[in-house]
Order: structure tokens, then sequence, then C-alpha cells
């Protein structure tokens, strides 16, 4: 039998408490009336409730449903779901991965910065809560009660410090979860998001399914952000044909055959000299493999407008 008091914390003041790796395997989790606490959820889960909780630090593992924040104040936490809610709510601060739009509703000063965090376990807990490490917008927030001349939420510093937010847990049992913070260990790939480019030149590249393509994706990833280029938003989702045609245009023929195995992983990259710099790094480390890569700085905006065009169509965005 389970008993939901192994997946509630209620009513704890000035605690540090959390769930290790496989202690909630997928099951609902509620969290309320906690003040002043240290939360740490480090598995999968069906979907979480946060009620009434106030100056709390939080993180939630992978959760394949909702997470649904009401009736919070000053709480900064990390969080990955399928769908994001909060109401009545104010002054949170969110690391966010959210496979969907993330929604607000009569909250203020809402902050949202990308999902940046690592431990061993993290990759095997967002397949089994059948979310993809490449579809995440952070930054893309819908405030379903706006009030006009007001802003209810911004976005985080740039080169704010997660461990500054949420700081490692402390007590004895879970220091056990190795984790680290460190942006370029991330599970999630981080991504600009919403944030101003530093440049007008975009670049597409798009892999195709294979025992690979994640390790792929991650490798053009590093190669990319270590030359100095920006990755702005990275996308999984399934193409037919039809769809290829809109997006690869004439080179559609050639990719066709690829989309049968599975979904693609596109990502798009911004700065000066991104075409050229990705179809070197393409050239030199992925020449065995298909990989899409814009041709030009002309054709790359339209490569990435058609492609998220169809990619935002495709997800119900």
């Amino acid at each position: 039998m389970i008993d939901p008091k192994d997946y509630t914390f209620s009513g704890l003041k000035d605690e540090t408490v959390g769930r290790l790796p496989g202690k909630v395997s997928g099951q609902q989790f509620v969290i309320q009336d906690c003040e002043n606490c240290s939360i740490y959820i480090f598995d999968h889960s069906a979907t979480i409730t946060v009620d009434d909780c106030v100056n709390c630090q939080i993180f939630l593992g992978p959760i394949k449903g909702s997470v649904f924040f009401r009736d919070c104040k000053d709480c900064k936490c990390i969080v990955a779901c399928q769908q994001f809610r909060t109401r009545d709510c104010r002054k949170l601060e969110v690391f966010l991965c959210c496979a969907t739009q993330p929604i607000i509703e009569s909250s203020t000063g809402m902050k949202f910065g990308c999902f940046q965090y690592y431990y061993p376990e993290l990759a095997l807990q967002f397949k089994d809560a059948g979310l993809s490490i490449f579809n995440n917008t952070w930054s893309n927030i819908h405030d379903f009660t706006p009030v006009s001349g007001e802003n209810n939420w911004g976005l985080l510093p740039e080169n704010a410090v997660v461990q500054d937010y949420v700081p490692l847990p402390s007590s004895e049992e879970l220091k056990a979860v190795r984790i680290s913070t460190d942006a370029t260990r991330s599970i999630i790939p981080i991504t600009r998001g919403r944030r101003q480019k530093n440049s007008d030149e975009s670049c597409l590249a798009v892999f195709f399914a294979g025992d690979y393509t994640t390790a792929n994706a991650r490798k053009l990833i590093d190669e990319m952000t270590g030359k100095g280029f920006q990755l702005v938003q990275t996308k999984e989702v399934s193409m037919k044909a039809e769809d290829a045609h809109r997006v690869f245009q004439q080179c559609a023929s050639e990719f066709i055959p690829l989309l049968e195995k599975g979904p693609v992983v596109a990502l798009e990259f911004d700065g000066d000299g991104a075409v050229e710099g990705c179809q070197s790094i393409i050239n030199d480390v992925f020449s065995g493999t298909k990989v899409f890569v814009s041709e030009s700085k002309a054709s790359a905006s339209q490569d990435v407008d058609n492609f998220y065009n169809f990619a935002d169509m495709q997800m119900g965005m």
C-alpha cells in the first residue's frame, strides 16, 4: 500500500528535507504550509502541488505532468516538468525546464532562468518522466492575468548562480546525491531563450534519430559555445515528409528517409559567423553523420523560422 504521508511534506519550519533517487518513483507529491525550509525531490514524480509555502528553497526533479504553485511567496526553485503553473504567488525565482508554455496567474514579481543541474540519476529520471532534455520553453511565459503598465514577470540575470538561489543540501542523507550545478555539466542544455540576441546571424542544425543523437547534439553545443556562439533554443520533435519539405526545402529528399527512425533534434545558434562556424564543426567532427545545417546567413533566419513555426504547431504552442 502506498501511504500518502510518504509523499507529503506538510507544516514544516526551518527544516531541510527531501527524497533520494528511487524514493518517489513516479508517484504524486504534495508540499504544503512550509516555512523557511530547504526541500529536495531528487526523483521523478507524476504531479506536484506546492501550496502556502514561504521563504523556501525547493528542488523538484522531473515531473511527468504538472507542477502547481499556489499562494507561495519568496521561494527559490529549480523545477523540471511537462506543465508549470502558478496562482496567487509572489516573488518566486525559478530555474525552469518546461516542455510547454509556463503559465502564471494572479502572480507578481516572478523571475525565470534556465534549469541548470546535474546528478548521475537525473538523465534517466527525465526519460522515466517522458520529458526531452531538448524541449524547454522556460522563458516563454504566458501571464493569464496581465495588469496594464506592469510586468508581473521577468528573467533572472544571465550570470545568476544556481547555488546562490537553491544551495546544495546540508543534511547527511541528501549529501549522498552527487550534484553539480556547473553549466557545462547540466543535463538540460543552457539556452538563451527570449533574452536579447547578440547578433543578427543565426544558424539551424538538425540531427536525425539514431543511437548517438543526444551525444552528437551535446557535442555540437559544446563545440559551438566553446567558440563563443550562443545556444538560443533547442527542440526534439517528430517530422513527416511534408514537414521536411517545408523546413528543409530543396534538401528535403535527402533527409526524408531519416525521419522514420524517430524524432529530430534541432539547435539554433546565434553569433556573427555562426553559419560558417557550425558548418566547419559539422565537417570536422561529424563527417560520417547526416546533419542539416543552414547554408548561408541569408537562408539561416528563414530556416530557423520555418523549423520553429512547424515545431510550435506540432506541440500546440
